[in-house]
């Protein structure tokens, strides 16, 4: 274990060393193309029957088509299995993330007087329908559940369905199923992976096919969510996890070393990385991480030792400046700001999922009931996205009204416009409207 922690100096990287500090696991998945094309090709051409075929290929899962719904039972015997603590947890983040999102959400119609008699606005209202994927693979994950389905079920998503992968009995995980009905959704079919995502979007009965795919996943989930854009509307990229803990002299590196450890406990394929422009605070976290990663059990343990080794570590920069500078290039999943003044800080972030300010705020609290969304973009990503919203879940039309006086005002320029690039009839539908 000796070495897990590699701290690299920014300055003294060349090129490759670069660019291989910026890889990330989500940049891999184009390799597996070839893995998941012929699933989603058999998917879609035999539905349902190639599904149970890798259910029990992949997941160990000997199912009948009517098995694939979760059942009124499941979710009343799922209640059982799920200690009292555990559901009362999940019914303060169900909370707490509802008042968040329900403050998110716009009006249905605003409009703006642009000049007298012309408005110009927008119409808000749900799409019509969604599959959210609660993944499995590595444990259990109601938080992702609640992160999923309260903005889809505040936003007013009314045809709305979840998938997640069986265990090697055919059942459900009890506490997504506890946690889907604490966001309001029933309809949970067991199903996981790359066969899920291709219900989702060619439909397999009694999969439905869905207008959105949204939901982290595994390299594969991610490979085949890529292959199916154009198909349907496969969300925010949100693959393996990722985290930057933005140190300098003041931080505590106690506080630092447990913060670092979160993302990167998640899987082998997980980054997880220090960026600070101080080399005595640098080495004591490592020192201290290197000592926490041994009191974890398996396979946290080895999750951590893995993906340090290859996605993670330390990066010691020449300055704040230098600091900022390399985690807005890298634009990570969960950002976590540990500074002397971390409100100024945050004022230069440009790219991240989430930003957590202060030592008070660990990546933790984001993840289960601070109230924000845990579902972020990943593999730089969050350059260009932002964490899952109501926002996700609604659609804008444009709505315009003109008055006759209105029409009087803009119809000229409009036509202006129109025979300029050489459309007659535009114009004419604006000049010719009073003519008998």
């Amino acid at each position: 274990m000796a070495g897990m922690l590699t701290i690299r100096v920014l300055d003294r990287l060349d090129r490759e060393e670069l660019r291989s500090l910026f890889h990330r696991a989500e940049t891999d998945i184009h390799g597996l193309a070839d893995v998941v094309r012929p699933v989603l090709d058999d998917v879609r051409m035999r539905g349902v029957r190639a599904v149970l075929k890798y259910a029990r290929e992949f997941d160990g899962a000997d199912m009948t088509k009517a098995q694939l719904a979760v059942s009124r039972r499941e979710f009343e015997e799922a209640e059982g299995k799920v200690g009292r603590k555990v559901r009362d947890a999940i019914a303060r983040a169900v909370r707490n993330v509802r008042l968040y999102h329900e403050r998110q959400m716009p009006d249905a119609l605003v409009m703006t007087e642009v000049e007298p008699g012309v408005y110009a606005g927008e119409k808000i209202t749900p799409i019509a329908s969604c599959g959210l994927y609660v993944p499995r693979g590595k444990g259990s994950f109601p938080s992702v559940m609640v992160m999923l389905g309260v903005p889809a079920v505040v936003a007013g998503v009314e045809d709305l369905c979840v998938v997640s992968p069986p265990d090697r009995n055919g059942m459900a995980d009890p506490a997504t199923l506890v946690a889907a009905r604490a966001c309001g959704i029933s309809r949970v079919y067991k199903v996981g992976g790359v066969q899920a995502v291709a219900a989702l979007a060619y439909g397999a009965s009694p999969v439905p096919r869905m207008d959105k795919i949204i939901g982290p996943g595994n390299p594969y989930v991610s490979a085949a969510k890529r292959l199916l854009f154009g198909v349907v509307d496969v969300g925010v990229p949100a693959g393996p996890s990722e985290s930057i803990i933005l140190a300098d002299e003041t931080t505590d590196p106690r506080i630092a070393a447990l913060d670092l450890l979160i993302e990167a406990e998640h899987g082998p394929d997980s980054c997880a990385l220090l960026v600070t422009d101080c080399e005595p605070v640098a080495r004591e976290v490592v020192r201290r991480a290197e000592a926490l990663v041994k009191k974890l059990p398996e396979p946290r343990r080895s999750f951590c030792i893995s993906g340090f080794k290859k996605y993670g570590g330390v990066v010691l920069t020449s300055g704040r400046a230098q600091s900022i500078e390399f985690t807005n290039r890298f634009a990570p999943e969960h950002l976590e700001i540990l500074v002397a003044e971390p409100f100024a800080a945050l004022g230069q972030i440009k790219h991240a999922g989430e930003i957590l300010i202060g030592p008070h705020t660990p990546i933790t609290t984001g993840n289960f009931c601070l109230g924000i969304d845990a579902i972020l973009p990943t593999g730089g990503f969050a350059r260009t996205f932002s964490g899952v919203s109501v926002y996700d879940f609604l659609k804008r039309a444009s709505v315009g009204f003109v008055t006759e006086q209105g029409l009087e005002s803009i119809g000229p320029p409009a036509a202006t416009l129109a025979e300029y690039e050489g459309f007659p009839a535009h114009a004419r539908a604006v000049l010719d409207r009073k003519l008998k």
